[in-house]
């Protein structure tokens, strides 16, 4: 039994009752072998609060099941009552990932019957190739529920940063909040001429995707300066008129952080929103969701910065479960047999890798064993991913020296540590302690060959940047 008939095995044991977020969470990493200290560390929680979580349900469990249920038995005790069952059956295998929080494709986007569809951009919402990562989407649509919340969304390229963007964004239209999202990579070079200029352009967007007027004039004082000016106006004009939470969703905000000066007032100004959540009523109407590709390296105060509050999310790679899930939405049946862990020994589980081979070899193109042996290299599928990669590392030499070493090694290696941090948050590495591995064997294949790492690119001859 793996953690998703756990718990409905859980669900049936508790209803009419329904575990609360935190309650899962810690289920299902305590049914997965996580200790209290590992669930604390990859959540939001202090260890004391997932320890007093832990004990209350197991506490239920057994008041309910009439045995003593802990930490430890709990894989014995549900597969005993699942072989009994309360009518003496089996219970069935969950159709969603969770049930505490229905999925949104299911109850609000119906999916239709259409052509298979090349994966670029977010996945759409009601498309059947988005994979939920629990407990991700459920803690993010929980947060949301928060006054003055902030959620994190943090994430090398093309990992699904905003698919998940886009579904906390229809959910919070679904339980009636009203919405605005502002991707920072349509904005104009102009628009960050400096930051009056910036925060004019964010408030005109946010003023007209609500349907109001904008009517900055009334509220901008350059005596107060712009960032004042702009707190006013959010407090003042558009908070004062809604009659219900706004989820204000702000995508690629790393774009900003190409503009130093921009960026030490912007990002600051963010945190000081939600810090006034705390003391200004208003404010608690405001649900920020901040998604960015790379750790800012704009030099902040603590104090300052908006990530480090909130709910941090991480976005992690496909297990093996879920890529065997996708495959089959694709009309491919690799549940019995070994070629979802074939794929995944090449490309790991990032999800926009293991989606282009799967539409390639779900459009019969290409055969596994044809797609492995030709993926690192130039005529492969992941050619342009690659080489969109090759140019952002000859775009920092130490960087590329670097992850050559990475590459080159024969085990893992120790890097300097903002290099190492730099090759992490692009994806390209893994970290263990101070250990630094390629990603996935992909990566080591293309990128040891010395003629890619030396020979001169010509990037102007590839449009597909």
């Amino acid at each position: 039994m793996n953690a998703d008939e756990a718990l409905q095995v859980l669900d049936n044991i508790l209803l009419p009752k329904k575990l609360s977020p935190i309650q899962r969470l810690v289920f299902r990493e305590s049914w997965l072998g996580q200790t209290y200290d590992e669930i604390a560390r990859n959540s939001t929680y202090g260890c004391d609060y997932i320890k007093e979580i832990g004990s209350q349900l197991w506490q239920d469990l057994s008041q309910i099941l009439g045995n003593k249920v802990t930490k430890k038995n709990l894989h014995l005790v549900l597969n005993q009552y699942q072989q009994i069952g309360k009518n003496n059956q089996p219970l069935s295998s969950p159709k969603h990932d969770y049930s505490c929080y229905e999925t949104l494709e299911d109850k609000y986007f119906p999916v239709p019957e259409t052509e298979l569809e090349f994966p670029s951009g977010p996945v759409p919402l009601n498309s059947p190739f988005y994979i939920n990562r629990p407990p991700i989407e459920e803690l993010a649509y929980h947060e949301l529920t928060k006054p003055g919340s902030v959620i994190r969304i943090k994430a090398p390229t093309k990992m699904g940063k905003s698919s998940l963007l886009n579904r906390i964004i229809a959910y919070g239209e679904k339980v009636g909040y009203r919405t605005a999202s502002l991707d920072f990579q349509e904005a104009d070079d102009n628009v960050f001429a400096s930051l009056e200029q910036f925060l004019r352009w964010f408030c005109i967007n946010i003023s007209r995707q609500l349907h109001f007027k904008p009517m900055l004039d009334d509220y901008w004082d350059e005596d107060i300066g712009s960032k004042v000016s702009c707190t006013f106006y959010f407090e003042g004009y558009l908070l004062k008129q809604l009659d219900s939470p706004l989820v204000l969703a702000l995508n690629e905000v790393n774009q900003v952080f190409s503009y130093p000066n921009i960026a030490r007032d912007f990002l600051p100004l963010l945190r000081l929103w939600y810090e006034r959540a705390k003391q200004v009523q208003v404010f608690q109407k405001l649900r920020l969701v901040v998604a960015h590709s790379t750790e800012i390296y704009v030099p902040l105060h603590l104090n300052q910065s908006p990530f480090n509050v909130g709910l941090p999310i991480k976005l992690p790679e496909l297990t093996l479960e879920q890529v065997e899930e996708l495959a089959q939405r694709h009309g491919l049946d690799w549940q019995k047999a070994n070629q979802a862990r074939q794929l995944m020994t090449m490309v790991g589980g990032h999800p926009y890798l293991i989606r282009i081979a799967l539409y390639y070899l779900c459009r019969g193109e290409v055969t596994l064993e044809q797609l492995l042996q030709e993926a690192p290299t130039q005529t492969g599928i992941f050619s342009d991913y690659l080489r969109h990669h090759l140019v952002t590392l000859r775009e920092e030499p130490a960087v590329m020296s670097a992850f050559q070493v990475v590459v080159n090694a024969q085990g893992s290696v120790c890097l300097e540590p903002l290099l190492a941090y730099k090759l992490s948050s692009m994806g390209l590495v893994h970290l263990e302690g101070d250990k630094c591995t390629p990603s996935c064997e992909l990566y080591r294949l293309y990128f040891s060959s010395q003629n890619l790492l030396t020979a001169e690119l010509e990037i102007g001859n590839s449009d597909s940047y």
